[in-house]
């Protein structure tokens, strides 16, 4: 399990091995095929801001030749906000004075219509808040077996589960499952999940094991940016993806690089990261990674995530809805968080073609399940 793994990682060490990388040592980096985690850490560190442009080169050239002119498209479906954790930053924290939602699958079947209404989306990621006796195992099975008819892939954004759990979901259209790690500080990890199961540090982390175990397609991984020093986060987060891709080689991964955005919980972020710092993560980790798919949602502006686009980013969200039932059944809930690309799915994908690059809104079929 990978927090067996991480033990060997020091945070502060690598805090510091990260801000000691020289401009000889980012050379060096951009100059090799394949990345090892000492060039990583020199591509993310201050001492790579002057290289940004021929880093922004090498990771279009990385994407041309992996993913060619296209960009996936998917839409998030949050089902519930009922939780049982107490997440400083998150408006679904369990001590918010919010009305909770969890809708029944009637309703999923209505807003599953009514985002197809909305496009011809076939990647769809149902979200939920964590809370084992509202939204367990046997809901989400429920509600994807009301969802497969309507969307090719479906992934989960949920508590994480056990091994078998995760297989029997497969068994109802599963394909992908999103989790965000958070911080990978253990030490300070406490201080923003003070209860609740997602307090459990090694259980959140060793999630992304059961999936590979289980089988499951595709893998999404990420840290919110605003808890810790992101560098170092990013870097533990390069760690685990290079483990996981050798343990469970026939899964596919994907990452991305939340940046806080308001909530009902109104926690101030400890550090920001600025658009020309998420870039510079992106085009690293295209650089690191070739295969990896990069994901931008909607938290992201859209003249950002339009530069983006042939940098690297290779999935959008668009149209997304944060708050339970917001396509159609309960459009007054409380949103997890506010979004800053409020633009319709048909425009968003406007905008992609006009810059050249062809829509995908579909990557992969029932027959394949």
């Amino acid at each position: 399990m990978f927090y067996d793994e991480i033990k060997h990682y020091n945070w502060t060490d690598t805090t510091k091995c990260i801000a000691s990388k020289s401009a000889k040592d980012v050379e060096i980096a951009l100059g090799k095929e394949h990345l090892s985690i000492d060039d990583f850490m020199a591509l993310i560190s201050p001492a790579a801001v002057p290289y940004l442009e021929p880093m922004a080169q090498l990771s279009h050239q990385y994407t041309m030749e992996r993913f060619g002119k296209t960009m996936s498209m998917y839409i998030p479906l949050y089902i519930s906000n009922a939780c049982t954790n107490f997440c400083v930053y998150c408006g679904f924290n369990h001590d918010n004075p919010i009305t909770r939602t969890t809708l029944s699958m009637t309703q999923i079947e209505e807003e599953c219509k009514a985002i197809r209404r909305l496009g011809p989306f076939e990647n769809l990621l149902i979200v939920t808040g964590e809370h084992p006796l509202i939204a367990g195992v046997d809901y989400l099975e429920k509600a994807l077996q009301v969802a497969r008819p309507y969307f090719n892939n479906l992934s989960i954004e949920v508590m994480p589960l056990k091994t078998e759990d995760y297989h029997r979901l497969t068994l109802s259209g599963l394909n992908g499952v999103v989790c965000f790690q958070e911080t990978y500080n253990e030490a300070n990890y406490k201080k923003y999940h003070p209860k609740g199961m997602k307090s459990l540090y090694d259980w959140r982390l060793n999630g992304y094991d059961r999936m590979g175990q289980a089988g499951v397609h595709k893998i999404g991984m990420g840290v919110l940016i605003g808890l810790e020093d992101w560098r170092t986060d990013i870097v533990m987060m390069a760690r685990h993806l290079r483990y996981l891709r050798k343990n469970y080689w026939k899964t596919k991964y994907s990452v991305n690089f939340p940046r806080m955005r308001p909530s009902e919980g109104h926690f101030q972020p400890n550090v920001v990261m600025s658009d020309k710092e998420l870039a510079q993560v992106t085009f690293a980790f295209r650089i690191f990674d070739h295969d990896v798919d990069i994901s931008y949602s909607t938290r992201e502006n859209p003249s950002f995530r339009a530069n983006m686009m042939k940098l690297g980013v290779t999935s959008m969200s668009a149209g997304s809805k944060t708050e339970p039932g917001g396509y159609v059944s309960t459009p007054e809930a409380l949103e997890q968080f506010e979004v800053s690309d409020n633009r319709s799915p048909e425009q968003v994908a406007d905008e992609i073609r006009k810059l050249g690059y062809e829509v995908v809104w579909k990557d992969w079929d029932k027959v394949f399940d």
